[in-house]
């Protein structure tokens, strides 16, 4: 994993403990929704989390679980959407 990556993770890692207000111990491709450690209500919240974060806007049409639902889902998402 180059250094960018990693700064990334860090930095999407800080956001998810942010909005679950609990650590983040689960692995990269576990669901993060079916773990418990978000559900619908709190998706809005991360994705405000991820949009400052990392500058960037996410349009309602991408407001779905599945493209949020795990660390690689979300890295994956942000590295498409960030210059």
């Amino acid at each position: 994993m180059s250094g960018d990556n990693s700064y990334m993770r860090d930095r999407l890692l800080k956001v998810l403990q942010q909005v679950t207000s609990q650590p983040v111990t689960i692995g990269d491709e576990d669901s993060l929704f079916e773990s418990g450690l978000l559900d619908s209500f709190a998706l809005p919240d991360l994705v405000a989390g991820v949009e400052n974060e990392f500058s960037f806007r996410v349009p309602d049409s991408d407001l779905n679980p599945r493209k949020f639902d795990s660390i690689a889902r979300i890295e994956a998402y942000i590295s498409e959407h960030v210059q």
